[in-house]
């Protein structure tokens, strides 16, 4: 995540010097290309951690359910009526 920060703060550096010293018109299309792709991975990047966080959770969850269920049939088995 820190490279991207990086990058984006490099290329808003870059995108204000182009402002400051009128450097060109290709150069200001380019640049916006390229944060529009560097957005765009950022974006697929916390969705991704998103979505990994969540599945992380719903595994956790399952486990703790599978060792309650376990122990709840472990002592029902230990019981006789």
């Amino acid at each position: 995540m820190f490279i991207w920060v990086f990058v984006l703060f490099c290329l808003s550096s870059v995108a204000f010097i182009d402002s400051v010293y009128n450097l060109g018109e290709i150069f200001r299309q380019v640049n916006s290309v390229m944060f529009l792709l560097v957005s765009m991975g950022l974006l697929v990047r916390t969705t991704t951690l998103k979505r990994r966080g969540r599945l992380e959770n719903y595994k956790t969850r399952v486990g703790h359910l599978e060792r309650d269920i376990k122990s709840l049939s472990n002592s029902k088995q230990g019981i006789d009526f």
